[in-house]
C-alpha cells in the first residue's frame, strides 16, 4: 500500500495527521509536536497535503511544498460537511483527508512571503486606523461634556484641535485640557503611523506590475489594488469574475428550492476586508455619477432610477469586482466599455 493522501489539522503546538492510500484504506492517524511534523513529512514520498486555510496555514503550506509534496488548502466552510459525528481533531484530520480528493472541492492559493507581508501592511494600517478613530471619538466625547460640540467628519476636529493647542477654547480647565493632551498626542502618532504604512505599501505597488493595471479600474485606488493583487495571487482558481464576486461574498444569498429561485441579500462570505475596501470604492464612483459620462456612469443612472442608492453601491462592487478578476486573468489593463 503507498501513501497518497495526507490530511493535516493544524494547531497552536499539537498537529493531527491522517494518512491514506489510493483507495482510500487508512495508512496511519498520528498526533505530532508542532517541531516534529517537517521531519515526519520529510521521510515520505511525496504525496497529496490537504490543510484547513486557516491561522498559520499559508506557512505551512509553503514549508511542505518545499519537501515535494503538493499541497492544497481549503476553505473551512467547505471541510465542515466531510466531519462525521463529533467534531474533534482525529475527525478533522480525517475530514480534511477527505475533502482534499473530491474533484469539484475549491481551494485557497497560497500567498508567498512577501505577498504575506504586504498583507500585514493592510492589517496593521487597518487596525491603526480603527484606533484612530476610537481616539477621536474619544476626544469628541470628551468635548461635548464641557459643551464644546463640533461638526461630524475628523477634519472638523482637527481645526478645533488646533484652537485647543492654541489655547483659544474657553471654558475648558486645564485640567481637562491635560488630559485632551495625551489623546491628541497619540492621535498624531496614529497619523504619522498610518503614513509611514501607506508609504510601504505605495513602494510596493510601484513594483508591482499587477497592482498597477488593477488602479486602471474605476472605483480601485493604491489601497484596493494592492490588497487585490497581494490576496489574489492565482487568478486561475476562479473559473469567472461571478465566482470571485462569490468569494468575496458580493453575490445574493440563495435559499432556492423545489424549482423556486429565492434571493436575499448578499451572502457576505469570504474576504470582508476586500468587500469592504470595493464597496468603498464604489461609493466614491456612485457618488461622482453625476459627472461621469462614460458606459460605466450611465449604466449607474439607469440603476440608480430603480434600485436604492446602497443597492446600487453593491451592484457596482460586484461588477467592480468581476473586471478585477478579468485583469488580474488576463493580464491586461482595464479599458472602458464602449457608448452605445
Amino acid at each position: 500500500m503507498t501513501l497518497t493522501t495526507i490530511g493535516i489539522d493544524l494547531a497552536k503546538s499539537v498537529f493531527q495527521l491522517h494518512g491514506v492510500d489510493a483507495h482510500g484504506e487508512v495508512l496511519f492517524r498520528k498526533k505530532l509536536r508542532r517541531n516534529g511534523v517537517l521531519d515526519f513529512l520529510r521521510d515520505l514520498p511525496p504525496c497529496l497535503v490537504g490543510l484547513e486555510a486557516c491561522a498559520t496555514a499559508h506557512f505551512w503550506a509553503r514549508e511542505i511544498g518545499a519537501l515535494g509534496h503538493k499541497v492544497k488548502m481549503i476553505p473551512p466552510a467547505y471541510v465542515k460537511p466531510y466531519v462525521k459525528r463529533q467534531k474533534n481533531d482525529v475527525a478533522d484530520a480525517e475530514a480534511i483527508c477527505e475533502a482534499v480528493t473530491r474533484p469539484t472541492m475549491r481551494f485557497v492559493p497560497v500567498k508567498s512571503a512577501q505577498r504575506q507581508g504586504v498583507m500585514m501592511l493592510h492589517r496593521t494600517r487597518d487596525l491603526l486606523m480603527r484606533q484612530r478613530t476610537m481616539v477621536l471619538n474619544a476626544i469628541r466625547g470628551h468635548l461635548a461634556e464641557f459643551g464644546i460640540i463640533t461638526a461630524q467628519g475628523p477634519h472638523k476636529l482637527a481645526a478645533l484641535l488646533e484652537a485647543m493647542r492654541d489655547e483659544e477654547m474657553p471654558g475648558l480647565p486645564d485640567i481637562a485640557r491635560s488630559a485632551l493632551s495625551s489623546l491628541m498626542a497619540q492621535l498624531d502618532n496614529l497619523a504619522a503611523e498610518i503614513r509611514a504604512l501607506e508609504r510601504r505599501l505605495m513602494a510596493w505597488h510601484r513594483e508591482d506590475e499587477t497592482s498597477q493595471r488593477l488602479e486602471t479600474i474605476p472605483g480601485v485606488g493604491l489601497i484596493t489594488a494592492t490588497a487585490l493583487s497581494a490576496s489574489i495571487p492565482d487568478p486561475s482558481v476562479f473559473k469567472s469574475g461571478r465566482q470571485f464576486a462569490a468569494f468575496l461574498g458580493l453575490v445574493p444569498r440563495q435559499n432556492s428550492s423545489g424549482g423556486k429561485d429565492r434571493l436575499g441579500c448578499i451572502s457576505k462570505m469570504g474576504d470582508g476586508y476586500l468587500r469592504r475596501l470595493l464597496v468603498v470604492g464604489a461609493t466614491s464612483v456612485i457618488r461622482r455619477v453625476g459627472t461621469n459620462t462614460s458606459a460605466t456612469g450611465n449604466w449607474v443612472r439607469r440603476l440608480l432610477e430603480r434600485k436604492p442608492a446602497r443597492v446600487a453601491t453593491v451592484a457596482m462592487a460586484n461588477k467592480t469586482a468581476r473586471i478585477a478578476w478579468a485583469v488580474l486573468a488576463r493580464g491586461e489593463t482595464y479599458r472602458a466599455p464602449a457608448m452605445v
